[in-house]
């Protein structure tokens, strides 16, 4: 009997338990009021100038000679400006040249002083990313910015990240120097991304760039038909400038671009980074969100 009491005892106490834990909900005492989340704040719709369905920047990396003998007599006839992120031995070879490139309208860019990349790759033993701090990236940016100055009279606007690597250090002491950039200059360039870049919604510290070299015109047209019907901003990346060959972005391509370039109804604006940069920032500045 004793046993039987205590059963009833503990099955009356484990109902008592359960019913406390499902209180209606009515009764449950209310909370502190949650604050309704804010609405997203939408860039407002991005215009071009009237008549321009997209914008396409050429640029080239490394002051490569072939870019002076073969590519400024074709972006010259057609009357289109490019941007040459250079390095410095290659660039005192042929300083006069660069001089008249730059007063012709093309731009000068910052391409670092050493092509620091990643230590995977052979020719960055001994300046590997992995092995530098952010203050000798800042030092290094400053420093090249003042031998363009020193050189060729101009400051320059944008920045191009050798390899398109954005990173100092390594494993937990990994720190991004795009900060560094975005402090700087007005745009900084990647290299081999994926797409173009959306011009209401980009940011210019880090933008996209698709990879030239080696394209036929068939090809390249592809991304340009892409980049109209999204009212985007492409910008794409070669290095040498040639026939045909590694690393070298084809004049046939080239001319055939600027042919297609230079229609009207074709609504390109072609210009260098920091001119259409230039415009993005100003055009969303100026844009209030909705």
């Amino acid at each position: 009997m004793r046993m039987t009491a205590i059963l009833v005892s503990l099955g009356l106490a484990a109902v008592g338990l359960s019913s406390c834990s499902h209180v209606p909900e009515r009764e449950r005492p209310a909370g502190p009021a949650q604050p309704a989340p804010a609405a997203q704040r939408l860039p407002a719709p991005f215009a071009w100038p009237a008549g321009i369905r997209a914008a396409v920047s050429l640029s080239f990396d490394d002051a490569r000679e072939s870019q002076l003998d073969f590519g400024l007599p074709i972006f010259d006839a057609a009357s289109i400006k490019a941007t040459f992120y250079v390095s410095f031995a290659s660039l005192k070879k042929r300083l006069p040249d660069w001089e008249a490139a730059l007063k012709a309208g093309h731009e000068i860019g910052n391409h670092s002083v050493r092509h620091a990349c990643t230590a995977n790759f052979p020719f960055a033993k001994g300046r590997a990313l992995e092995d530098y701090t952010l203050p000798q990236m800042e030092a290094e940016l400053d420093e090249a910015s003042a031998e363009i100055q020193m050189l060729l009279g101009v400051q320059p606007l944008t920045f191009a990240y050798p390899c398109g690597q954005k990173y100092v250090g390594r494993g937990r002491n990994v720190r991004s120097y795009v900060p560094a950039v975005a402090a700087r200059y007005l745009a900084g360039r990647g290299w081999r991304d994926e797409a173009a870049n959306d011009p209401a919604l980009c940011d210019p510290a880090q933008l996209m760039c698709m990879e030239l070299d080696g394209l036929t015109w068939e090809e390249l047209r592809v991304l340009v038909e892409q980049a109209q019907k999204n009212g985007s901003w492409l910008v794409l990346c070669g290095h040498d400038i040639r026939e045909e060959g590694r690393q070298t972005t084809r004049t046939d391509t080239l001319r055939s671009f600027c042919e297609y370039a230079r229609d009207p109804k074709n609504g390109l604006w072609v210009d260098t980074v920091a001119n259409v940069a230039r415009y993005v920032v100003e055009q969303r500045t100026a844009a209030p969100r909705r």
